[in-house]
């Protein structure tokens, strides 16, 4: 049984490491792993939960993006534009992924218009 004595001892919950866990769930293609445990665990904060689904939404997106335009190049079909559409498609998911970044640093809302709403109906199992 807890006391309210040992609820006193506990230390507070630090915001820094919760900062530090966002971040890591933004890393373009590596916070994938770590978003998909946490959703699979059901557990951490509300932010937590909405970044990760927002991780795995765009890592999942830039995989079949990627997936389609190389298939597409492979074909010899417009080879060299597909190529070019490719590496637009790579850097401007990471270049999303590090934005999203600085905004969890700065403590402002990570949500995207349009793609947190995708990762809420497409992930959010309640």
């Amino acid at each position: 049984m807890i006391t309210s004595t040992t609820m006193n001892n506990l230390p507070p919950k630090d915001p820094d490491s919760s900062k530090t866990q966002l971040i890591l769930h933004l890393i373009p293609i590596v916070g994938f792993f770590p978003s998909l445990w946490t959703l699979y665990q059901r557990q951490g904060s509300r932010e937590q939960l909405a970044v990760s689904r927002l991780s795995i939404t765009l890592s999942f997106l830039w995989m079949l993006g990627y997936l389609l335009l190389t298939t597409g190049a492979a074909a010899d079909f417009l080879t060299l534009r597909l190529l070019i559409l490719n590496s637009f498609l790579t850097s401007g998911y990471f270049l999303v992924s590090v934005w999203l970044i600085f905004r969890v640093i700065q403590g402002k809302s990570s949500r995207l218009p349009g793609f947190s709403n995708l990762a809420e109906r497409v992930l959010d199992q309640k």
